[in-house]
């Protein structure tokens, strides 16, 4: 029988979903798919990642649902599965993967405000980097000081990112041209290298956009943890599906669409946020004006709630005393002061490091979908494993193709951002060593051959970064 209990209902717990999913992601996807692909592989793409991320869904619910004594996020399972090391790894790669993040913020929300401001067009100059920069130790001052996003602040946010992107699909709707979504539907057309289209076969364009597609569903493992306040958990399981099947729909929608209203090459031209630049060229500038505008305000307010995220995570690695306590300490405000403090500091160096970078937004989002797949990849892992030791083998398969799906990205689409990614392992194997001794605990082994491996990586990472091989930025 599913018991009852106290909780938001099912409707409610659709819109909580699908709002802290969409951030400024969507707001750029649109050039980013097709400087990469043309309709019909960008579509074969979305159908790849789809599945592959309802498998990651299902296992959380799974997951969530088994095993509702580990409280720790999805790190827990990698704690549960794979020993202290194993949830270390995965945290630290979720707390990378969120401050870069806010690194993609910064740049978005630059380029949005320079479409008023010609001085921070682009989003990556110096003004705007030093703007970021003040953006990035407001917020962290604020949250230090218990400042969290409160509820009308969230519902200002939502408003600001959904309405335009619904004004969006409708004016897009409006514009389509059948002819012209068909004319080159599978990128067989040659295509200049400067109008900023990449040629190849149908493969080779769809694993151009995964990192892109990746990027916007950062987030969705949250869906398992609001589901859990549902009324019930048939509800919770329901709202999770159905709310990932909207994200779906929103994302296809607002990615492929324009492939009807103009051509590839003026789309993959587009600047950030590609949307607004869109709307601009098709109905004029009052489009360019509203998606901005909403840009501004909700990226504003959801940098203020991840500024929260990384700190958050390391709290809990720290209270499972997989890293040194140091990173989950708190002041009287109950914020972990080192933890924001470090991270603000990682964050201002990395955005001045986007002077010398040529597309700094998505190398930041590229670096940040790379980082989530560690995580994500134990999730499976262990989905897998929990599975297999009830003998579930229907579950055991979902985790089977969940992992294999965050393993083919890594290899086919982001093998150089996941060596890059290596490279931080490099004080961050120092820091889980500080923790082991702070709590008594020998490194075993088996986890000094997992480090040994990962340093082995991060090793060949910087020896190609050196030689040119592997391109900063």
């Amino acid at each position: 029988m599913d018991e009852q209990k106290k909780g938001i209902g099912r409707g409610e717990l659709i819109a909580l979903i699908v709002s802290s999913c969409i951030g400024t992601g969507i707001f750029g996807i649109t050039s980013d798919v097709a400087a990469a692909a043309a309709p019909g592989p960008a579509l074969l793409a979305w159908i790849f990642v789809g599945i592959g991320f309802l498998m990651l869904v299902l296992s959380l619910n799974n997951l969530s649902e088994k095993r509702p004594d580990l409280t720790s996020g999805i790190f827990a399972y990698a704690e549960a599965g794979f020993g202290p090391l194993g949830e270390f790894i995965s945290g630290w790669s979720y707390w990378l993967s969120a401050w870069l993040g806010n690194i993609a913020f910064a740049t978005m929300l630059m380029s949005s405000i320079g479409t008023f401001f010609p001085t921070f067009k682009g989003g990556q100059n110096l003004p705007s980097i030093l703007v970021a920069v003040v953006f990035c130790w407001l917020l962290t001052i604020l949250v230090n000081n218990g400042v969290e996003s409160a509820s009308f602040v969230n519902m200002i946010g939502t408003i600001c990112k959904v309405l335009p992107l619904v004004i969006f699909i409708i004016m897009m709707i409006v514009c389509f041209k059948a002819g012209m979504f068909t004319a080159d539907f599978w990128g067989r057309v040659a295509n200049n290298a400067s109008r900023g289209t990449a040629t190849g076969s149908v493969w080779e364009q769809m694993k151009g956009t995964l990192m892109t597609l990746i990027w916007v569903f950062i987030g969705v493992e949250g869906a398992s943890v609001m589901a859990s306040r549902a009324k019930s958990l048939t509800a919770a399981r329901e709202a999770s599906l159905i709310s990932f099947g909207l994200l779906v729909v929103i994302y296809v929608l607002i990615s492929i669409l324009p492939y009807g209203a103009l051509t590839r090459a003026e789309l993959a031209s587009m600047g950030q946020p590609a949307i607004g630049h869109v709307l601009q060229t098709t109905v004029g500038n009052w489009g360019s004006i509203l998606i901005n505008v909403g840009l501004i305000i909700s990226t504003i307010v959801s940098w203020l709630s991840w500024t929260m995220l990384p700190a958050e995570t390391t709290m809990l690695v720290a209270d499972d005393k997989a890293m040194p306590k140091i990173w989950g300490k708190v002041n009287a405000k109950k914020a972990p002061t080192a933890s924001l403090m470090i991270t603000a500091v990682l964050q201002t160096i990395f955005l001045f490091s986007l002077l010398f970078t040529d597309k700094a937004y998505e190398f930041a989002y590229s670096l940040c979908s790379a980082a989530i797949l560690f995580s994500y990849l134990f999730v499976g892992l262990y989905q897998m494993k929990y599975s297999s030791a009830h003998q579930e083998w229907g579950q055991f398969t979902i985790g089977l193709l969940s992992a294999a799906f965050m393993f083919a990205c890594m290899f086919l689409a982001g093998w150089q951002e996941v060596l890059l990614v290596s490279i931080s392992f490099i004080p961050g194997f120092y820091i889980y060593y500080l923790a082991c001794k702070e709590n008594d605990r020998k490194v075993t082994t088996a986890e000094k051959w997992t480090m040994a491996l990962i340093l082995i990586l991060s090793i060949i990472a910087i020896w190609l970064v050196v030689n040119g091989t592997i391109a900063i930025g």
